[in-house]
């Protein structure tokens, strides 16, 4: 059963997944360019604002699985590409770090784009376009193989649009009871219709969020939340019932740490606070470097630690796409 393999890490160094692979990080969500423009502030309503600069990476999920791939991890994205220059954009980002895009590409229409706005704070403000990446279907995510320990990422934002929703969840009802459907809610996933989130949630070994979206879908169910010393705690507690049983609930910070929820115990991981460059992608770095410490054999809570120096390295790198390699990892966690 599913429930079996989430506490355990999937392998061990040295030994091979039920599958005789090593278990993979699989993608399903949108690939986009982030089109970055840095702003002294966002303009009033209907006014402008002169950018001090603008900058095309590849975003989106491929943050998640850069950062996976760079501490290790083999990696798949099982999501759609266009045809165009931003599909091309991406596909090189991908095949940078050896990452497999599995799906056939899109061939009517290109990638889509997100604008990233960020201010001096480093706090970021999106408008997101609709492209290729939303034209999924059962048979090409199917065209991931996932097999059992592999752990398959599903974002929130996936299931606020029928088009990627309807396809998604018919195929994570397909896949193999040992695989690992790891949650990354978003600010979407509160505001889903109740049987939408209630259905994912039923499919959900992992939840990995922050702790603003763990507040947005407690308030949506009215549980209430006794925060004690520590909130993040509170809510990774809280929300484990909600989920597979004996489901992993990560629920992160910023420079704070996270919380982590395993095998019925709740453990609290500082973070290494940084003077933030570019915050964008740090919850995405985060996300990818804790799940690359799984697939190697870590605990989740080693992981986790692994997985906040990796996002305080990245906030002081511009761009989605700059996560630290194991190296970086291993050096600044040495050094602090």
């Amino acid at each position: 059963m599913r429930a079996d393999a989430r506490h355990e890490p999937p392998v061990a160094d040295g030994e091979t997944a039920s599958n005789d692979s090593t278990p993979r990080v699989i993608h399903t969500g949108q690939a986009l360019v982030d089109l970055i423009v840095e702003v002294p502030d966002l303009p009033d309503r209907g006014q402008n604002v002169m950018a001090s600069s603008v900058t095309h990476y590849a975003g989106g999920a491929v943050t998640v699985l850069l950062a996976a791939a760079r501490l290790g991890a083999q990696c798949v994205h099982a999501g759609t590409l266009g045809t165009g220059p931003n599909g091309d954009l991406i596909r090189s980002a991908l095949a940078d770090d050896d990452i497999v895009a599995s799906a056939p590409a899109v061939i009517t229409q290109d990638t889509g784009v997100c604008v990233v706005m960020i201010e001096p704070t480093a706090e970021r403000t999106f408008v997101t376009t609709l492209g290729a990446e939303r034209d999924i279907t059962v048979e090409s995510l199917a065209s991931a193989h996932v097999g059992d320990g592999d752990l398959v990422c599903v974002t929130g934002y996936s299931l606020a649009v029928e088009q990627t929703r309807d396809p998604l969840l018919e195929w994570l009802a397909t896949l193999p009871d040992a695989a690992i459907v790891v949650l990354d809610p978003g600010a979407a996933f509160a505001t889903l219709p109740a049987e939408v989130r209630e259905t994912m949630l039923a499919h959900t070994d992992v939840w990995t969020g922050n702790a603003e979206e763990a507040t947005d879908l407690l308030a949506a169910r009215q549980i209430p939340v006794d925060a004690g010393d520590r909130e993040i705690e509170a809510q990774a507690v809280a929300l484990a019932p909600l989920l597979r049983d004996e489901a992993v609930v990560i629920v992160r910070d910023g420079a704070e740490g996270c919380a982590v929820h395993a095998d019925g115990e709740t453990t609290y991981i500082a973070g290494f606070p940084q003077t933030p460059l570019d915050t964008n992608g740090a919850g995405d770095t985060h996300t990818g470097a804790m799940l690359a410490g799984v697939v190697e054999g870590s605990s989740w809570v080693d992981a986790c630690r692994r997985a906040n120096a990796a996002a305080a390295i990245k906030v002081t790198r511009r761009g989605p796409t700059t996560a630290p390699t194991r190296d970086e990892v291993e050096a600044f966690l040495r050094e602090w």
